[in-house]
């Protein structure tokens, strides 16, 4: 088996199960593993805790670089915090979901938070970095970069097991919701959502988890023996 050495960008939608594919995928090729998205996420606690309003584009710049947010690298735990505080369950709350989008949008926030992925990786031998920008901006000379997509009505229903929610009405707004999202994230002017013009293309609308999982280890490890 290939030992893999090198970086591995995994961008997309929302709800295209990017945090689990990623973290599985580190775990396979034994790497380290960065989820930009609980940054941004993290980022988004920061600025809700201040009480800036989500139009203030300077408040919330001002928020976010007061913080101290820290990610974890290990792909095996999961831990997110804001001024050492533990936020790893509250980052996934309804109320951060919804503010995330106008407060990743912000250029100086990206700015600063790009800078901080980049230096979190800079020293990994391998590494699984994931989210929306990976390929295009903060690591534009990675190994492989994939697009994880999927059509949003299996997104929102994988969104839907996730959240134990089995009404088809509350799925059609998760649906709802993802296309609003999927449209605000690739129209936004700093870094919109979209293939980087050499990433692989994955579509896992009709694959199970571990499907998309092997196939992306497998591309992994073809770059890393070419």
């Amino acid at each position: 088996m290939t030992h893999f050495s090198g970086q591995v960008t995994l961008d997309g939608p929302s709800g295209t199960g990017k945090s689990s594919v990623a973290r599985a995928v580190a775990l396979e090729l034994g790497a380290a593993y960065l989820d930009t998205g609980a940054m941004y996420r993290a980022a988004t606690v920061a600025v809700l805790d201040a009480g800036v309003d989500l139009d203030d584009a300077e408040g919330i710049t001002r928020a976010v670089t007061r913080a101290a947010i820290g990610i974890g690298t290990d792909a095996a735990t999961e831990r997110v915090t804001v001024d050492g505080a533990e936020v790893t369950e509250r980052i996934r709350s309804t109320e951060v979901t919804r503010a995330v989008s106008p407060v990743s949008a912000v250029p100086a926030v990206r700015r600063l938070l790009v800078d901080a992925q980049r230096a979190l990786v800079a020293d990994a031998t391998a590494v699984v970095v994931e989210g929306r920008d990976i390929g295009t901006v903060v690591l534009p000379d990675a190994t492989l970069k994939v697009y994880l997509t999927a059509a949003p009505e299996a997104r929102a229903e994988r969104r839907a097991a996730q959240l134990g929610v089995t009404d088809p009405a509350r799925i059609a707004a998760i649906a709802e919701d993802l296309r609003r999202r999927d449209a605000y994230d690739s129209t936004r002017a700093d870094s919109p959502l979209r293939p980087a013009t050499d990433a692989v293309t994955v579509d896992s609308t009709h694959w199970e988890r571990h499907e998309t999982i092997a196939a992306i280890v497998e591309l992994a490890r073809e770059r890393a023996e070419a």
